[in-house]
């Protein structure tokens, strides 16, 4: 063990040298050179200072020693626009991928290729999501919309200090507008292709001298634009109605301040549509003669999303010392039914299609009662000598029942015909703390420990096995208990070279918690995952450059993740298990770029390199059970493959963005252009390797032009997302056929935002 850390040190001390040589070699040294003259009088292209909350304290991104990104005002408006859920992320920024299997609701976040592929309503990410600085654990409150956001930082690498359990690969924060003194707000009106229509729009409103209010919301429809041709299953497709609001009261007075946050969100619409026999046998591409509009199913999809919560955030500003606590509760109920199989009949009935379907399988998941409770108390130093603290408690408790149901899709109505169900108790608390010290006005350091004490008590029943009588037996209660106890710990240092340029390096430690797949819905038994632990290196560069009118950010990292949680299908079944590989590592680079180029030409470009490997020579899984083209070797039981060696499924080796804008004064308004371009590179859908499971690389962009006039009050925009129409498969089913899920096609409208 001590060999180990010795090695990983060693790596890690290497890691920084290789972060300044980057940096120096960088070609952009002439650029960087301008830098010692004297800045330029700002005439309207030096970039803003970018403020985070990383630390848990707003402070300059420059001086925080870790790989952030952070995405605002305009960025988001591009992004978001044409009814986008928090998918828009995908690759967005260095070393983020974002997908679901169950569309609007459910994302899956991956960052640096550490996530989670599980599809079980009970599945733990290694990715966490803050929102107005509470945790939301479960799936089901990551997908909140995101809207009347004042900014969304992404975190790469280990969070265990500051932010617990489940953050080994990172965090996603986003903080909404808070209440302000001011009669101020927006209203903003979107349609679309598809018959969508988006409405976004927000009021702050002055009460007091002590008190203000914000209420903002969000509204997004699209009619069905996908038809079923059969005379059974469901008739029409992939429409939607997202509802959501937030609610905020602020107080203060004196040296006390608080913020009452409320939010709810009310989605209906479909689930992903799993299409059958999609994937060409042998190859990666769609099938000739696809078209999107089509499918044919007899079974029935819908899906619905309920969610509420709100949270209490005090302050109490004393003679030395800042005292926070925030108490927050979530609940919701969710619903997802879908033709898993993707098409209609089965090789022992007279028809069937498109394709060869094996059998049929119509299931769904429920969610019918989730709840969370989290309160933190936090005292934080709020002086300016050149030792900073903050020390604090948090707990969380969870409790939930999921509920899988399998329908026959044969019988008129297509009645229910089997029934498990989960339920978990989970219980955590921590005691962390963390030091900032300023050695110098040039070089600080800091360092941070968090205790964590994690316990679980599941149990887990089939009721009614599939395709038998009601009230046929399934399997007795089956029931885990796993707990577990952690430190985690991270040490930084930042260190100033001038006004303009900052290097730093980290070690840190990351965290998750047991987790515990039980869908035995078509299975006698349920898996229990040890919990994982990550070790991770990195060291980079923040510079200003060109008088202040570009940034640069650079990053190199290395990471080992030992008793990684891993989701393996089961072959031939609709079944999920979880196992620990021994470890896996990933290294790379990512780089941040932003420029005001002119005044009329602004851009951003972001590029990263993840090289992930699962390192466990005698870890095996059982493959797809519709004979795809497996590449990986044979495994010790007939049936299965050994995946050593193979990088971590949904990780593309290199994620990359752009954007472009250009304005120019017209008139009495702006007239502006921007596009925008995401690259995902190919990755492995799934543990083993297949040639149809591969995912080929991926080219998206967005392009929206617009007007502005009456100093910034009224905008009127033309939008286009992936306007290039890109169409391939990016997910899949294993179990049955060759069932491919699609990206979302091309979408594009007219906007008009009013600010008042």
């Amino acid at each position: 063990m001590r060999k180990t850390i010795s090695q990983q040190l060693q790596k890690g001390a290497s890691l920084s040298v290789i972060a300044l040589a980057v940096a120096a070699a960088f070609p952009m040294q002439a650029a960087w050179a301008q830098d010692a003259k004297p800045a330029a009088k700002n005439d309207g292209t030096q970039l803003e200072t970018v403020i985070v909350t990383a630390n848990r304290r707003a402070e300059n991104i420059k001086e925080v020693p870790m790989s952030i990104s952070a995405i605002k005002g305009e960025a988001l408006d591009t992004y978001n626009a044409s009814g986008q859920d928090i998918r828009f992320l995908a690759a967005r920024v260095p070393s983020l991928n974002v997908e679901s299997d169950f569309g609007r609701s459910f994302p899956r976040f991956y960052i640096r290729g550490l996530g989670n592929t599980d599809f079980d309503l009970n599945a733990s990410q290694p990715v966490g999501l803050v929102y107005d600085d509470v945790v939301q654990e479960s799936p089901m409150l990551k997908g909140f919309p995101v809207f009347d956001v004042d900014q969304v930082e992404i975190l790469r690498g280990p969070q265990g200090t500051l932010f617990g359990r489940n953050s080994p690969a990172g965090v996603l924060k986003f903080d909404s507008a808070k209440p302000t003194r001011r009669l101020e707000g927006y209203a903003n009106l979107g349609f679309g292709n598809d018959k969508a229509i988006n409405l976004e729009g927000a009021i702050n409103v002055p009460l007091s001298q002590e008190w203000a209010m914000r209420f903002s919301g969000q509204s997004q429809t699209r009619d069905d634009r996908v038809t079923n041709p059969r005379s059974t299953g469901e008739k029409n497709l992939e429409g939607y109605r997202d509802n959501a609001a937030r609610l905020q009261f602020s107080y203060k007075s004196g040296d006390f301040s608080a913020l009452v946050n409320l939010h709810g969100r009310d989605m209906s619409g479909n689930a992903t549509l799993f299409r059958a026999n999609i994937i060409q046998k042998g190859t990666n591409e769609i099938v000739p003669g696809f078209n999107y509009s089509n499918y044919p199913t007899d079974g029935l999809n819908s899906q619905k999303l309920e969610s509420s919560g709100g949270s209490l955030r005090l302050r109490w500003d004393m003679p030395g010392m800042s005292l926070h606590s925030i108490t927050a509760y979530d609940k919701a109920k969710f619903y997802s039914r879908a033709d898993v199989d993707g098409g209609y009949g089965a090789s022992f009935m007279p028809t069937m299609g498109p394709g060869f379907i094996p059998f049929p399988a119509e299931t769904a998941d429920g969610l019918p009662n989730l709840k969370q409770i989290t309160q933190e108390f936090r005292v934080e130093s709020n002086t300016k000598d050149p030792l900073q603290w903050i020390g604090g408690l948090y707990y969380f408790s969870e409790e939930l029942q999921v509920d899988s149901f399998d329908y026959n899709s044969f019988a008129p109505g297509n009645p229910q015909d089997g029934y498990a169900v989960q339920h978990q108790s989970a219980k955590s608390w921590a005691a962390f703390g963390t030091v900032n010290y300023a050695v110098t006005e040039q070089f600080k350091l800091r360092g941070g420990l968090r205790y964590t004490s994690d316990k679980k008590d599941f149990d887990a029943q089939r009721t009614w096995t599939p395709g038998t009588a009601l009230g046929t037996p399934g399997t007795p209660v089956l029931r885990a208990n796993p707990s577990a106890t952690n430190i985690s710990w991270d040490l930084g240092a930042n260190y100033t070279l001038d006004k303009a340029t900052s290097v730093f390096a980290r070690i840190a430690t990351g965290y998750r918690a047991p987790s515990i797949q039980g869908r035995i819905l078509f299975g006698d038994s349920i898996s229990v995952a040890n919990s994982e632990k990550t070790l991770s290196f990195e060291a980079g560069i923040k510079k200003d450059i060109l008088d202040n009118t570009a940034r640069i950010s650079a990053t190199v990292f290395q990471y080992t993740a030992k008793d990684l949680q891993l989701t393996a299908g089961s072959g031939g079944v609709n079944q999920n298990k979880l196992v620990n590989a021994d470890k896996a590592v990933g290294q790379g680079f990512e780089m941040d770029l932003q420029a005001n180029l002119s005044r009329n030409w602004k851009t951003t470009v972001g590029i990263s390199y993840n090289d992930t490997e699962i390192r466990d020579g005698k870890l095996f899984v059982a493959p797809c059970g519709n004979g795809c083209s497996v590449t990986n070797p044979a495994g010790p039981v007939a049936g299965t493959v050994l995946i050593g060696g193979n990088p971590l499924p949904r990780a593309p080796k290199w994620v990359g963005n752009f954007s472009l804008r250009y304005s120019t004064q017209i008139g009495e308004g702006t007239l502006y252009a921007n596009t925008d371009w995401s690259y995902k590179d190919t990755y492995n859908m799934f543990l083993y390797e297949a040639k149809e499971y591969k995912a080929k690389s991926m080219l998206e962009g967005g392009l929206r032009v617009g007007y502005m006039w009456a100093d910034g009050k009224y905008e009127l925009a033309a939008y286009g997302r992936n306007i290039t129409n890109k169409q391939q498969v990016i997910a899949a089913i294993d179990f049955n056929n060759l069932t491919g899920i699609l990206n979302e096609p091309r979408s594009y409208g007219v906007q008009f935002k009013a600010n008042f």
